[in-house]
């Protein structure tokens, strides 16, 4: 079944910028990234798996993509991958040298939507030569393949159910998890940035290096009034997500904004020596 690919978080996201009016003129370098992909439409072929397709790849501990050929072509995501280069050289997130090596590549055929796509322990698999940075290329990846890989596995999600997936990836894509959500029943549910896809893993389980010694696994809390949100972090491998109670915060956002729109508690976990496999684009910008 063909859907078409067009995303819409702009309501959420204005619904949360009344909630954090302070931070309204350093978030707006991602509005443009919110208007490209509501207005966007393109057709999206979704994966068409029955539920013991799905299943039979997840018993093996296989995302669905890592067994599917590339979903899009090249000329499917050049207007948002342009518009995702164009804003890490306007922050000065990425050396323009690189940016520069990474669309001559493009442009002669040497990349492709396929070097965005999640690799193990990682998002994307650019040769170290192009010369762009781990968080650079994970944000050129959410930007060009959110919209067409959201709609890929529309029907798809229904097929996970619980027991089937004990991995910190994406059982969907193979991405990492951006976030995570504690949801009415009072478990975890962690969210990929880069297709939409959400699955639920053990609170005292770091996602990132599989650790579940209690006493390497601490909670970060922000300002008294961001009451709902922690930092879970990990003392084993020093990594962190961004933690959201929705039994406390009933009114918030989708995972992407609430993440997008929380740069503080990135700024809280860095300071203290922690990392995520991919820090939102205002994190890693450079300071005119």
């Amino acid at each position: 079944m063909t859907v078409m690919s067009s995303l819409d978080l702009r309501e959420d996201w204005r619904a949360l910028l009344g909630r954090r009016p302070a931070l309204a003129e350093t978030l707006a370098v991602y509005e443009g990234i919110l208007d490209r992909w509501a207005d966007s439409s393109a057709p999206v072929v979704q994966v068409g798996w029955t539920a013991e397709q799905c299943r039979e790849r997840w018993a093996r501990r296989v995302p669905l993509l890592a067994e599917m050929p590339v979903p899009f072509s090249p000329e499917e995501v050049e207007a948002l991958l342009g518009l995702a280069l164009g804003l890490l050289a306007s922050v000065g997130a990425a050396e323009e040298a690189a940016l520069q090596r990474f669309a001559e590549a493009w442009d002669r055929g040497g990349i492709g939507p396929a070097a965005l796509l999640p690799a193990q322990g990682r998002v994307g698999s650019l040769e170290p030569e192009i010369g762009l940075e781990r968080n650079a290329v994970a944000f050129l990846a959410c930007v060009s393949l959110r919209p067409g890989l959201d709609g890929l596995f529309s029907d798809c999600r229904v097929q996970l159910v619980d027991g089937v997936w004990d991995l910190g990836v994406c059982p969907f894509c193979g991405g990492p998890p951006g976030f995570a959500d504690i949801i009415e029943d009072g478990r975890r549910r962690l969210a990929c940035h880069l297709c939409g896809g959400g699955w639920v893993y053990p609170r005292l389980r770091c996602p990132f290096c599989g650790n579940d010694r209690a006493t390497d696994l601490a909670r970060l809390q922000p300002e008294a009034q961001e009451e709902g949100y922690v930092i879970s972090t990990c003392q084993q491998c020093r990594g962190y997500v961004k933690e959201l109670d929705r039994r406390v915060r009933w009114n918030a956002g989708p995972a992407l904004v609430e993440d997008w729109g929380s740069p503080h508690f990135d700024l809280i976990a860095h300071r203290q020596g922690y990392w995520r496999p991919s820090a939102p684009l205002i994190h890693f910008a450079r300071p005119a």
